[in-house]
This record gives C-alpha cells, sequence and structure tokens, in this order.
C-alpha cells in the first residue's frame, strides 16, 4: 500500500512533526490503524527505524494519558475498538485477580502477568481474551486507584519505612518516605494515606498509628478502620442531635393517639436501640396487629447534617463490644428510642388480619404511643408457657401474648402455604462481659418468630401501599437464583440421589420449599439446606420491585428499622409526604431513591462485612484458652485446600488438606466433595476434631481431623 493512502503521514519528518501525534491519534480513532501494531503502523507508512522510533514513543504517550489502550500484543486502540468494559478489580494475594464489569455481565478471571500493575479495589478497562472457558481477560488501563488508604503493619529500614498491608488483597507494599511515618514504631499496626501511585511501589505517609500488633483491641480498631467505619460524630452533628433531642412532642394534630392502647416492646436483654413495638387484639375471628415504629423522620430532616451523615454511613454496626450507630446516641438510644412509659412519636401500620393470615385492610398513619413495657424475648417465652412467675408479675399482658402467639402460628402457617423459604441458618451470638468473651449456643424461640412475623407482615402491607399510591420508593428486593446456580444446585442434587422437581430456569420459592420439607425428617437435610442457600443470590435494596423471592412476597420493604438502617428513615419520609402531597413528594424523590438504594446497599455489604470480621476476632480470642480440646462437629466448607468444621455454637474452623489422613485427594467443586482413595469428606459430614490452634493473623481458628462419621 502506498504513502499516498496516508496523505497525513506524507514524510519522516512529518511524524515527528509538532501536529504528528494528533494525526496519529485520529488515524487510530477513525479506524486507520485500528488494532495495529506500532510495526505494523511503521510499514503502512514506510518510515525509517529512527521515525518508527519516535512512533512508539508517541503511542507510548497516548497511551500514558489515556487517549489509546494497548494489550499484550502490543496493538493499539481506543476502548470501543477492543470492545474494552469498566469495572473493578477484585485481587487475589497471589497475584491475579478477578475483572468485576460494572454492567453486570459475568466476571472474567486476569492471569498476574495480564494485570498491568492494577490493585485491589482499582476501577480499570478490561476486555475478555478467551480462555478455556472464555472467562479470561486482560486489564487494558487503570481508570482510577479505588483505595487510598489502608491498615497495615508498618516496619523500618534504615533510610525509610514501608507499611504491609493487612489485606492480603492489596498487593503492593506502601513505601514510606523518611519524615512521613508519624512516630510510629517499628512492627506496629497503623493507617497509611496513599500520595502517588508514580513509582514501583505506592507512596504514601502515617496518618495514624493504632497500637502494637497482636493487642486485641488494636486489631479491632484495625478492622474498624480498614472498613472506613465512624466512631465519632463531627461536631455540628451530634449539635443538631442535641438540639433535635431536647425538643419537646409538640403539636400531636395529625398524630392518631394510641397513648391508652397496650402497646409494648419486644427485644433481647442486650439491645441497644428500641424502634419497634406491637400491639394485638382479636375481634371475634379477625386481629387487629398494629406496629409502631419510631418516626425518626421527625428529627432528622432531609439534607441536615443529620441526614447527610446518615446517607453516608447507611446503616449501624454491632460488635460484641461496641455499636457504631447510624445515628447519635441523644437520638437512637433517647428521644427516637420506644422506652417504657414515656410519650414517642411513631409511624403506625394497622392491619385487620383473618383466620388464613390474609390481611384485609392495612394503613399507615402518623400517631404517638407510650410503651407500656419493655419486654425481653425471655420473659414473653414465660409468660407464654406460664412459667417463671411472669404471668403473675404482668397479668395485663396474659391474654395480649396469647392472642399474640396465636397470630403469630397463622402467619406461619400462611407463609408456608405462600411458599416461603424457611431457611435453618445459625448465626453466632458473642457476648463480651467483664473482659471475657462468650459464645452461647444458638436458639431461637417463637417470640423472636411472632417480631419476625409481625415486622415482616407490617413491611409488606407498607410496601403494598405504597405501591398502589406510586410512590418512589426503596424496595428490599431478592432476586430469583441465576438460572446458572439452579442448574449447579440442581446437578448436585441429582448427584446425591434427590430427585429435582423444578426447573432451573424458572425455580420458585415453593419449590425450594417443597425440597426442604421433603428432606426433613433425611441425615441430608443439613447438607442440602447449606447449598441451598449458597445457591441464592443476596437481597438488596432498589427502586425497582422484582419482589422478594425467600419470603415470597410480591412487594416487600424496610420500614421498622429507622434507627439503625437509612432504607428505612428514607421510606419514612417518603410516607409521610406522600400522604401529605402526593405529587410535590413524587418529584421531590423520584431520582433520590436510585441514589439512596445504590449507597444503602453497599453501605451494608461494609458493616457486614465488617461485623464478620471483627466475630472472627472475637471467635479466636474465644478458643485461645480451648487448644487441644475436642469437639464433635459439621463439616461446612470443603475447598481444594482443606475442609472447614463448624461446632454446635457455630465457631468455625480450618483442617488444612495436609492434615487429613495420608491420602491422594480429589477435589469435586460442584459436589462439594473432597475424595480419596479411603477416606471421602462432604458438605454436612460429621466429625470429631480437636482445637490445634488459633491464627491472630488470618483471624482463624485451626482444627486436627480425630475422626470421621460417615
Amino acid at each position: 500500500m502506498s504513502c499516498s493512502a496516508y496523505p497525513l503521514f506524507i514524510s519522516a519528518e512529518q511524524v515527528i512533526a509538532l501536529n504528528a501525534k494528533q494525526s496519529l491519534l485520529e488515524n487510530i480513532q477513525n479506524g486507520t490503524f485500528a488494532l495495529h501494531t506500532a510495526d505494523e503502523i511503521a510499514r503502512k507508512i514506510k518510515v525509517g527505524r529512527r521515525e518508527a522510533l519516535a512512533l512508539r514513543d508517541m503511542l507510548s504517550s497516548l497511551v500514558r494519558t489515556g487517549e489509546l489502550l494497548t494489550d499484550e500484543r502490543g496493538r493499539f486502540g481506543t476502548a470501543e475498538q477492543f470492545g474494552a468494559k469498566k469495572g473493578t478489580v477484585s485481587a487475589n494475594e497471589r497475584g491475579f485477580g478477578f475483572f468485576v464489569p460494572e454492567d453486570g455481565t459475568r466476571d472474567l478471571f486476569i492471569p498476574h502477568r495480564l494485570m498491568k500493575g492494577a490493585l485491589h479495589g482499582d476501577v480499570v478497562l478490561a476486555v475478555c481474551t478467551g480462555g478455556r472457558l472464555g472467562d479470561e481477560g486482560e486489564v487494558l488501563a487503570i481508570v482510577s486507584h479505588g483505595i487510598k488508604q489502608l491498615v497495615g503493619t508498618y516496619r523500618r529500614d534504615h533510610r525509610a519505612g514501608y507499611l504491609s498491608p493487612d489485606d492480603k488483597k492489596y498487593g503492593a507494599e506502601i513505601f514510606i518516605p523518611a519524615g512521613k511515618h508519624k512516630g510510629c514504631p517499628d512492627g506496629c499496626k497503623a493507617v497509611a494515606k496513599i500520595t502517588s501511585f508514580e513509582g514501583r511501589l505506592p507512596a504514601g505517609e502515617i496518618i495514624e498509628v493504632l497500637g502494637k500488633c497482636g493487642d486485641f483491641f488494636t486489631e479491632e480498631l484495625a478492622l474498624i478502620r480498614a472498613h472506613d467505619l465512624c466512631e465519632t460524630f463531627p461536631t455540628d452533628v451530634e449539635a443538631e442531635a442535641e438540639r433535635q433531642a431536647r425538643r419537646p412532642i409538640g403539636d400531636l394534630k395529625g398524630r392518631k393517639d394510641l397513648r391508652e392502647e397496650l402497646i409494648i416492646t419486644v427485644d433481647g436483654e442486650d439491645t441497644r436501640d428500641i424502634d419497634d413495638a406491637i400491639s394485638v387484639k382479636k375481634h371475634g375471628n379477625l386481629y387487629e396487629l398494629g406496629v409502631h415504629i419510631a418516626d425518626v423522620s421527625n428529627y432528622v430532616a432531609r439534607n441536615s447534617p443529620l441526614d447527610r451523615e446518615a446517607f453516608k454511613r447507611g446503616t449501624s454496626v454491632y460488635f460484641p463490644d461496641r455499636v457504631l450507630p447510624m445515628l447519635p446516641t441523644a437520638l437512637s438510644n433517647g428521644i427516637c428510642s420506644l422506652n417504657e412509659g414515656v410519650d414517642r412519636l411513631t409511624l403506625s401500620c394497622l392491619m385487620t388480619v383473618d383466620g388464613a393470615g390474609k390481611v384485609l385492610k392495612k394503613k399507615i398513619v402518623p400517631s404517638v404511643i407510650r410503651s407500656r413495657h419493655r419486654m425481653t424475648y425471655t420473659k414473653i417465652m414465660e409468660i407464654y408457657e406460664r412459667k417463671g412467675g411472669a404471668a403473675e408479675a404482668y397479668p395485663d399482658l396474659v391474654a395480649f401474648v396469647d392472642t399474640a402467639m396465636e397470630l403469630t402460628n397463622i402467619l406461619k402457617e400462611a407463609r408456608e402455604r405462600r411458599g416461603g423459604v424457611a431457611l435453618d441458618v445459625k448465626e453466632a451470638k458473642i457476648v463480651y462481659e467483664n473482659g471475657k468473651i462468650f459464645i452461647p449456643d444458638a436458639g431461637r424461640t417463637l417470640a423472636h418468630e411472632m417480631i419476625e412475623c409481625f415486622m415482616v407482615l407490617a413491611n409488606e402491607s407498607v410496601a403494598d401501599i405504597m405501591t398502589e399510591m406510586d410512590a418512589p420508593f426503596i424496595y428490599r428486593v431478592h432476586e430469583r437464583p441465576s438460572e446458572e446456580k439452579a442448574t449447579d444446585f440442581s446437578t448436585f442434587l441429582k448427584e446425591l440421589g434427590i430427585p429435582v422437581k423444578f426447573r432451573a430456569e424458572s425455580v420458585s420459592p415453593r419449590d425450594y420449599q417443597a425440597l426442604l420439607k421433603g428432606l426433613a425428617q433425611s441425615p441430608l437435610y443439613p447438607l442440602v439446606n447449606r447449598v441451598m442457600l449458597r445457591s441464592m443470590m443476596k437481597a438488596q435494596y432498589s427502586p425497582q420491585n422484582i419482589g422478594h423471592f425467600g419470603l415470597a412476597s410480591e412487594r416487600y420493604c424496610h420500614f421498622t428499622s429507622p434507627i439503625r438502617r437509612y432504607p428505612d428513615l428514607c421510606i419514612h419520609r417518603i410516607i409521610k409526604d406522600m400522604l401529605a402531597d402526593p405529587a410535590r413528594a413524587r418529584a421531590q424523590y423520584k431520582d433520590f431513591v436510585r441514589d439512596a438504594a445504590v449507597r444503602s446497599s453497599a453501605c451494608e455489604r461494609n458493616a457486614q462485612d465488617a461485623e464478620r470480621d471483627v466475630d472472627d476476632l472475637y471467635i479466636v480470642g474465644y478458643m485461645q484458652d480451648k487448644i487441644g480440646q475436642e469437639y464433635d462437629a459439621t463439616i461446612s466448607g470443603v475447598t481444594g485446600f482443606g475442609l472447614f468444621a463448624e461446632l454446635a455454637n457455630t465457631v468455625e474452623g480450618f483442617i488444612p488438606l495436609e492434615t487429613l489422613p495420608d491420602d491422594s485427594y480429589e477435589f469435586y467443586e460442584s459436589r462439594f466433595v473432597l475424595r480419596g482413595t479411603k477416606n471421602v469428606y462432604h458438605l454436612g459430614g460429621s466429625v470429631r476434631v480437636k482445637v490445634a490452634g488459633v491464627d491472630w493473623g488470618a483471624r482463624r481458628v485451626q482444627f486436627a481431623l480425630i475422626d470421621s462419621k460417615r
């Protein structure tokens, strides 16, 4: 092809002229040189060796400025020409990573050599390169660095220092220049702010010294910092909360006065904020159920300092020794808490329920209540079972509790008929008292189910009302399992010899419920229950209603905890504004509900991760003096590198592959089986274990296998 085909590149002199770079860029952008290497472009425009080097420099410069991308084969082009997508890197400590596209398409595996310097949390442009399963990719460009602050261990050398991140996914140390270490002693935990990504290593400065590595509370504080959680409130937010807390109840016009009604709160003994109360009566065959929720929105005005801080936090975060509240304690434990014997402003969801559990009437009203009693789950059960003198101590609650439990059983049966999936999921309850850690066996009573049933019914009723009013809203949604996950679950069941009666592309809650009911008396029940849970999607917040799969609910929201969850606070505001002026409310919240749903979902995930990490730390602290003790356990996880086993109190430990009986093992991922020639381990299997040790760094308990019971 002759030079005349490319009039912008007539001579070698023009290649290095000031406008040559722009000409080169335009010829790639218009497709003339799209996805060509530097050598291919040089050959096409017929330049000599010296000019070809200049051409290569210009191409590299265009890549550095982000105007072009280049791949492993040395080709140059735009993001569109490569078919690149934008997304986030989730790295692995062994150097490889996964690209998570922001458009929701499937993740790509990124080999170490194709990470192109991308670090965990970076926003990148990446392209699919194929691979054996068509799921491998390559990073083409780093759009922005996602992590700007890290927690880790500081070490000094003779001139400067380095911070080794606690998060092993972050595959680089942080270089700390001399004078930027804030006096941090060698080997201590610290927080570093990254100031530059230009060198071989990111550079930064120490902004907070946390304490000695290995100290329990230093490690807990490090986790709080790592999740970017806030321990204190800004001065203006605290001041606003104090001012709001001093406000009198004031004018009750427009509120339903329920202060003479028998209304109680029911919570755990250690509950730190009380935002829900209940009332229940029976008239003939109908039940009048009231769920009364603290009207936090009365004290937290939209766009106020309090509201902006609550939006930022998204949720309260609970640890065994403390709570990091969404709202200052002047509100959360004060004027918004439905304490016994005091007047409190509320939003009440009033429902009439028939003997089949159907809601015949429902409405939401601004109200004022006065809680008659602060009750606990334990006291409610004692009244119901007539134990411990509780019925005599609370004579006004005997009929109330009997009616509430009667309605609870009706609602449970109605949900079962509807197809709700009741997964048997244990959660660790970690108690920290007087410097000691306790992990009692987990247990749920009918009193817990009572409050859960009433709150679920209120959440559904509120979502129904707001949908009927065409309100901009934040729904709590739970998608059906993806076809891929449902297919994997189906395959797993078939390999166990369990008949599969659902179609992966259209599985329903009733299908899963029927499966669990059919296995209720089978030794396979715990195993199937675990794998079913893993096949399901995670619930999240959304401005679009797609229903709640697990609850078999057509419409669902979070209405009942505005002290500790921002979506609840937000929809309280929407409800009141919709009742007052629907047109204005629709215009005001139309776009905001999307932002609030996205932010709240992200905050919830971060809080759950933080709570899980801190719980793991406390579990290690709890188990450190139990080394050598033996326990019965259930295999809770099977991997190619070992087994996880769970004790009755939900404490989980790891059994490394190399400590298993001498054998040649093969891991069957889809079946959760580790099979040897003599030994087979599967999810749900019973084992006897001994506590072999604890790893503070990994926050993991290590078990040794004593015996397996097949």
